[in-house]
């Protein structure tokens, strides 16, 4: 574990303050219309150099949802955002709508957002498709370094215990896991079947989540198979120095998942940011504006703890223990031939390189116990790993086909229960 690289990190981004405080005021400076220089070309030139600088050595904070408002029914409708279920590591937001008149009432959705990096507000997008027609929540992890120490540890028995607490609090609902949390949803609706839970949710909609990486192996696994649990401790785990709330803590920070992700596509974020500076060179204000709002989120990053993101790790890349059948619970095995109602519909992207197609698919396989017509698998054509749940396509053709599954789901229960009904009366 690396004691004093954090600490390093923070010496350097306070290193380069006095710097960027030296930009900023240089861009604020030639952007002033009352400014002649703000009007020529050298001058535009320096300051578009000037944003880039500073906003490529920003500290980005935690975004925020923005989603005043929704459409539902043809009626404009205010959305308030309220915690409804909180533990240290997690809170559960819920999107409430606030409604005059009723509408018929709308299946319960709950999002849970990847532990992986970036926060819930990834997701944005993904909440927003759903707001008109379900009740919807979502997972909103906390930043590792703003838990102190006396929360205690979070890995991934935790991360399921959460879920099955979620769940059992909200009631019968729909379920997304998106990307990561694929294998401790699946395996929390597998436990809570087994032991015939109320709560269990009746759908779960898996999106382009690593349920079995030896299938459509992606640079991501071959990094992970490749490397020892012991490689990943030495070179990922660092400790959290002061004055961070959460100092003392081992974490996998954020600044250095970021690193990884810039760098499986290094290319494409330069030539994203060269664009940008013609933009903001040729004052195409519009387009400048949609490079910030998706930068602003992507930079913005957060802290794992270390159990958790070594036990993932092991579990999930190397080992596989779900779909060989080996992945225990705090004793107890996780079989996913328990799962017999829930409806299972897995989203993949044809050119997702993180979770290749066929690893979040690989869950039809390994749920035997449910029928087929509870099952649905999706392959959208030419998407990538974000444009899984998120984007025109996702709009277009994902969302869609998630709303009418669990519609189907939700029909199928309805017909099982008056079938039931008839039976006892019979």
């Amino acid at each position: 574990m690396n004691h004093f690289h954090y600490a390093f990190y923070e010496m350097a981004h306070a290193a380069i303050a006095p710097y960027r405080l030296w930009s900023d005021a240089t861009r604020l400076a030639l952007k002033n219309p009352l400014n002649p220089w703000s009007h020529t070309p050298f001058g535009k030139t320096v300051a578009a150099g000037a944003e880039l600088f500073e906003r490529m050595t920003r500290r980005y904070g935690k975004p925020i949802f923005g989603l005043d408002y929704t459409v539902v029914e043809g009626r404009e409708v205010e959305v308030v955002e309220r915690v409804v279920w909180q533990r240290p590591f997690c809170k559960l937001v819920h999107f409430e709508r606030q409604f005059h008149a009723a509408p018929a009432r709308q299946p319960r959705l709950v999002i849970v957002a990847p532990m992986s990096g970036h926060y819930a507000t990834l997701l944005r997008g993904t909440v927003e498709a759903f707001l008109p027609t379900h009740e919807v929540y979502i997972t909103d992890w906390a930043d590792a370094r703003e838990v102190p120490l006396a929360a205690g540890r979070f890995d991934l028995d935790d991360y399921i215990d959460y879920l099955s607490a979620i769940y059992a609090e909200i009631g019968r609902c729909h379920t997304i896991a998106v990307c990561q949390p694929s294998v401790p949803v699946i395996a929390a609706v597998a436990l809570m079947e087994a032991a015939g839970h109320p709560g269990a949710p009746a759908s779960m909609i898996l999106m382009g989540g690593p349920v079995d990486t030896r299938q459509g192996l992606t640079e991501v696994n071959k990094l992970a198979a490749a490397r020892g649990p012991g490689w990943f401790r030495r070179n990922c785990i660092h400790l959290l120095p002061l004055p961070y709330a959460g100092a003392g803590r081992e974490v996998y920070p954020g600044f250095l998942q970021l690193s990884g992700f810039m760098a499986m596509n290094i290319d494409r974020h330069v030539e994203a940011h060269l664009d940008m500076f013609n933009h903001l060179v040729e004052g195409d204000g519009d387009s400048a504006e949609k490079h910030r709002d998706f930068y602003d989120e992507y930079l913005a990053v957060m802290d794992l703890t270390a159990e958790f993101y070594l036990q993932t790790i092991e579990t999930v890349f190397q080992k596989h223990l779900l779909p060989k059948g080996e992945m225990m619970h705090r004793g107890r095995r996780v079989d996913l031939a328990a799962i017999a109602r829930c409806g299972l519909m897995t989203v993949e992207g044809e050119n997702d390189d993180i979770s290749g197609v066929g690893q979040c698919s690989a869950a039809h396989g390994l749920c035997a116990g449910l029928p087929q017509a509870r099952q649905l698998r999706h392959l959208e054509p030419g998407v990538g790993h974000y444009g899984v749940f998120n984007g025109r396509r996702f709009r277009q053709n994902i969302a869609p086909a998630i709303r009418a599954f669990i519609d189907r789901i939700d029909a199928m229960d309805v017909a099982d229960t008056q079938t039931t009904r008839r039976l006892a009366f019979a």
